[in-house]
């Protein structure tokens, strides 16, 4: 209970600020009974103990992960775990990678966490220990813990975390702790049902699509049908008519119809009309981009990498291949369209949502109702996917609850809701790019030169993470194709980043979604053109990069490469590092009746340095596989005249089930820190996937998705 509740120090781990615990209010505090080390734990009376999670769980098993790693140096049994998200605080709850910004992304959340929490939970079994030898007058070399149970065999004493708690909250946590040898984990690589998994599967999870509170209001905003437009005047006499409807208001984004319900709040929006100003509107098609790509893309660049002198090498090849591949827009479409709930008081706000980046969201609320940010408290809820939409450099879907909940004069609290049709037709898309790649061939059929330009909006630029475009290339854009890893002895890589009215964003894995699908398929069709098998020229090629190795050699065997299949299949193979992790993919594919490549059968194989918990990289894998599969074969954003044309999941198709192909993901065994795994499986797919089809078809795959394609038909040479 919260009188109960008391104010403490904080104390300094490592060197590390780690505070004590938190109240629901964001201020630091923590119950008597309740033993609490450091900000990231709590060990109750009745046994629990309970992880302060600092990372979003959007279905990518963060909340598990965390656990597993703090509980294993704690020695805690499983069943004993709990998570709570951390409150907005970037000054405990930073991500390591980002410097002070509290977020989730990037598959930064478990390889920042991992020492940190690894410290967290050495830290609190440490004062366990303490506390027990104290009270037992033992010496605490000779006690051992195991599944939460404190013990000591010479005496025959034990004692649970929660018998302890009391007396080890008054103990000073030390300075220094030792952490476990690998050799000896229990829990970490082993298999443990997810703590979320129940709460999800009897609906008792929440969202903040379930959110409620009392006298709350439904807000859904009337946006232009163009980017870059804005409101010229409206006309809101129908709306008020409609029943349920309690405001019209005009919010920089376009114009908020506010109800006692979401039903009464979408049929004012449609009786709402709005004459919008499009004189500053992005008015291009996707066509008129893709053309004016091309064109960019015969232009030198801005170079973002050059080795050796590849203008001479492609020169004096004996054989020179070129191709260029065009990316659509494609929207990030999580299950869980965007949403948040706002609340103000007269002492702050209280914000609801699944919060990606918290320190962005409460910077956002407090500007946008002229509050300090110490008084905006974020409340962090489950988040039903994301794939990169819920990280906006803006907090736009915060910002805008906020600015509708004002706009009311703030006396009821307002959840703000983005619809499907919303959230197709929103933006903040992964941008539209095209690349152009050359390579020369020698009379051996050694690659001697590679040459790739990338034409496309920068997701950066204009952000709060501008600083990290150096020498005028957005990392982003270029990433996977710049770092390539391939021993080619002359490579140029260059940009150009356009400006296009339509706002972008991170679309799960970023530039490799793009990057290694030109690389992947022209190295394929460079090993097609020298007579050598595309697995062959890989491992030739990546003989000094054993991790590269390692995934595909274990990729190739699990898959049969180089077995005969059934008559009508064929296979595929592309490997991609991303996030720090290295993914080798094998598909085997077939032929749909309507010409389309129908993916049978995935072999995945992954280096994510340890596993902390195998079932859920190997979750993240199938669901990488399948997400990429999605934006490989229908899925895209296409603009006519500066319009969106597709609107819900019947113009923009996602993955349907009976399209998921079987599975197999093989983890490398490693024993480095952990790596990323919710991007990783997604560059991969789509290459392997093409370089199969070519294999069955004989045709290259130049333009994303597979459904621009006109039928195929059996490769018979």
């Amino acid at each position: 209970m919260l009188t109960r509740r008391r104010f403490v120090q904080s104390t300094a781990l490592a060197g590390a600020a780690l505070l004590v615990g938190f109240r629901l209010d964001g201020r630091l505090a923590v119950a008597d009974d309740v033993f609490a080390p450091n900000a990231f734990v709590r060990i109750a009376s009745d046994n629990t103990v309970t992880i302060i999670g600092k990372h979003l769980e959007m279905g990518q098993g963060t909340y598990t992960g965390l656990a597993v790693i703090l509980a294993e140096e704690l020695d805690a049994d499983w069943s004993q775990m709990r998570v709570e998200a951390a409150p907005a605080d970037a000054t405990r709850y930073n991500n390591l990678r980002w410097g002070p910004v509290q977020g989730t992304g990037g598959s930064t959340g478990l390889a920042n966490s991992w020492g940190q929490l690894r410290r967290a939970g050495a830290t609190a079994r440490a004062m366990l220990v303490e506390a027990a030898a104290r009270d037992w007058s033992v010496p605490a070399a000779e006690i051992t813990v195991d599944r939460g149970v404190v013990s000591h065999a010479p005496s025959g004493r034990r004692a649970t975390f929660g018998d302890l708690a009391a007396k080890a909250a008054t103990l000073t946590p030390p300075p220094l702790v030792t952490l476990k040898d690998p050799k000896d984990f229990k829990l970490v690589g082993t298999h443990l049902p997810r703590l979320d998994g129940t709460a999800k599967t009897d609906g008792s999870a929440k969202f903040t699509m379930d959110f409620t509170l009392p006298g709350m209001l439904t807000a859904l905003i009337a946006r232009p049908p163009r980017f870059g437009a804005t409101v010229k005047s409206f006309d809101a006499t129908v709306a008020k008519q409609i029943k349920g409807v309690t405001h019209v208001v005009q919010v920089p984004s376009g114009v908020a119809v506010v109800a006692t319900s979401f039903w009464a709040a979408r049929k004012g929006r449609e009786a709402l009309r709005v004459s919008w100003d499009e004189s500053r509107a992005e008015t291009r098609s996707s066509d008129d981009l893709y053309s004016a790509y091309r064109t960019l893309a015969r232009r030198p660049g801005t170079p973002a990498r050059r080795e050796g002198d590849t203008a001479g090498a492609l020169r004096r090849a004996t054989r020179v291949l070129e191709a260029v591949y065009e990316f659509p827009y494609l929207a990030h479409a999580p299950m869980e369209p965007l949403d948040a709930v706002v609340r103000v008081g007269a002492d702050g706000c209280d914000f609801w949502a699944g919060s990606q980046v918290p320190t962005i969201d409460q910077q956002v609320v407090a500007s946008t109702l002229g509050l300090p940010p110490t008084k905006v408290r974020v409340n962090t809820l489950l988040a039903g996917g994301s794939f990169g939409r819920r990280a906006t450099p803006n907090g736009d879907v915060a910002g805008e609850a906020a600015a509708v909940a004002k706009a009311i004069g703030g006396d009821k609290p307002v959840k703000l809701v983005w619809t499907r049709e919303d959230d197709i037709q929103g933006g903040r898309y992964r941008p539209l790019y095209v690349h152009r790649v050359r390579a020369g061939l020698d009379a051996e059929g050694n690659i001697v030169g590679w040459e790739q330009r990338i034409v496309g909006q920068s997701i950066l630029k204009g952000t709060p993470f501008e600083a990290m475009i150096k020498d005028g290339i957005d990392v982003t854009s270029v990433e996977g194709a710049s770092t390539l890893p391939y021993a080619i002895p002359n490579i140029t890589v260059e940009l150009h980043t356009t400006t296009v009215g339509v706002p972008v964003l991170w679309w799960r894995s970023v530039g490799s979604t793009h990057t290694a699908f030109s690389t992947e398929t022209f190295l394929d069709e460079l090993a097609h053109a020298a007579g050598r098998d595309p697995l062959e020229v890989r491992r030739a090629l990546l003989a000094k990069h054993p991790r590269h190795l390692a995934a595909l050699n274990l990729a190739a065997e699990k898959a049969g490469w180089g077995e005969p299949l059934p008559p009508g299949r064929a296979r595929g193979i592309a490997v991609h590092e991303s996030f720090g992790s290295v993914v080798a993919q094998v598909a085997e594919v077939s032929r749909r009746p309507d010409g389309l490549p129908k993916v049978e059968r995935v072999v995945c194989a992954v280096d994510c340095g340890t596993a902390i918990n195998p079932d859920v990289v190997r979750a993240q894998m199938e669901g990488g596989i399948g997400f990429g599969l999605a934006g490989a074969l229908w899925s895209e954003i296409t603009l006519v005249r500066g319009r969106v044309q597709q609107r819900n999941f019947d113009g923009y198709r996602p993955l349907r089930i009976e399209d998921m192909p079987a599975v197999e993901v093989h983890i490398v065994p490693s024993g480095a820190v952990p790596t990323g795994v919710g991007e990783p499986g997604v560059p991969p797919i789509a290459p392997a996937v093409a370089n199969a089809l070519f294999h069955l078809s004989g045709r290259r795959v130049r333009r994303l998705p597979f459904a621009r394609l006109a039928p195929l038909g059996t490769r018979t040479a």
